[in-house]
């Protein structure tokens, strides 16, 4: 990367800002009677996520909890029942805990100083800044993964911009360029470049407003840059994941109608924190041992395991297979461990079970469940 010559920032925004007031985005949900309230909700629902996913999710959650204070009051299974599809859960649980930082320590009202602002939990220097800036018109740089796509091709930035030294350079290139007038809509233009035009693949030079100083493109080299994360060969870890459906009836029948299956709330930290799903075992003894525990009056020996249900989840630094075992029982056993365990009904999604957080995998099961597929 070359040294930033003084006429090139100016350059810069004021390419980059006229090209907003022809192309920009300016018509999304929370662009709409600006608040920093709305600013930052959809803020954290867009960290890997996209736009279009986002707007039904941001709609519901504004109509629910549209203010600060309504969102503090929620029941975080509430919150998460909301949340359920958007995945990385732990955004709706630090939104949920910094609502009520805010209402008890600022009466409700959202901080505008920004260290009061990056102190909350799940908000970093580039969250605050773009809550900030978007909607008070505070001077901050932002460095979200689309304005860090754009200007580490820009300045052919070498090095994966997760690394420290390299994430240090590009912040520093962000404060050169952002202009003191208009800093909400460079911000707001250069996540729009990012998203529309400087794409992951197949970047649409020709429509870029800076493309003509564009180092990635002199050098042909626009798809080397920003660097990808050094590979390293994902862990595969293995669960049985216990799908235990019991009858409503009597007689034990099997009517869909009257079927519930079990499901227990997991610890706030870790994986699906605070989310509703089933049962695991990484050993076929663990799961005979739960067998025994619960008075459940069948073994693995029993069990007629479906591959065909085996799936494989991936998370961000490791892959989980799960083979589903669905066990029916005539009646509900008593495996309530906890005062938060339930039985989720399968067929009244009215029903006050329905509102709780649940992850993709939980969701899955539920369908094949649903559907009579195992």
């Amino acid at each position: 990367m070359s040294a930033v010559n003084k006429q090139l920032p100016t350059w810069f925004s004021d390419s980059v800002l006229t090209w907003y007031d022809n192309n920009g985005r300016k018509h999304l949900p929370w662009q709409q009677d600006v608040t920093p309230y709305k600013v930052w909700v959809s803020e954290i629902m867009l960290q890997q996520t996209q736009v279009t996913t986002v707007i039904p999710y941001f709609e519901r959650f504004m109509s629910l909890f549209p203010t600060v204070t309504d969102l503090a009051n929620a029941k975080q299974d509430d919150v998460l029942h909301l949340w359920t599809g958007l995945g990385y859960y732990a955004r709706a649980r630090n939104l949920h805990k910094s609502a009520q930082i805010i209402a008890t320590e600022y009466q409700g009202q959202f901080p505008t100083d920004f260290e009061q602002v990056i102190a909350l939990p799940g908000i970093g220097r580039s969250t605050a800044g773009a809550v900030l800036s978007l909607s008070l018109g505070q001077h901050h740089p932002i460095l979200d993964g689309n304005v860090k796509r754009v200007l580490t091709r820009f300045m052919a930035v070498e090095g994966w911009p997760g690394m420290k030294t390299v994430e240090n350079q590009l912040w520093q290139i962000a404060e050169q360029f952002s202009p003191v007038k208009r800093i909400d809509n460079f911000n707001q233009v250069m996540m729009d470049l990012g998203a529309i035009v400087c794409t992951r693949s197949k970047p649409k030079c020709e429509q870029c407003p800076v493309s003509s100083k564009c180092q990635a493109l002199a050098l042909e080299r626009t798809t080397d840059f920003p660097y990808s994360k050094p590979k390293k060969d994902k862990p595969i870890k293995f669960v049985y994941m216990l799908l235990l459906v019991a009858s409503n009836s009597k007689s034990g029948a099997a009517n869909k109608t009257g079927k519930q299956v079990y499901m227990y709330q997991r610890p706030q930290t870790g994986i699906w924190g605070g989310l509703y799903s089933y049962p695991e075992f990484e050993e076929l003894s663990q799961l005979e041992q739960y067998f025994q525990q619960q008075s459940l009056p069948m073994s693995v020996d029993e069990l007629d395991f479906n591959e065909d249900l085996l799936f494989r989840h991936t998370f961000s630094h490791y892959h989980l297979d799960i083979q589903p075992v669905v066990v029916s029982v005539a009646s509900k056993p008593n495996v309530i461990n906890d005062s938060s365990d339930i039985w989720y009904s399968l067929a009244n999604e009215d029903d006050e079970t329905s509102k709780i957080g649940k992850s993709a995998v939980t969701e899955k099961l539920l369908n094949v469940l649903k559907a009579g597929a195992y």
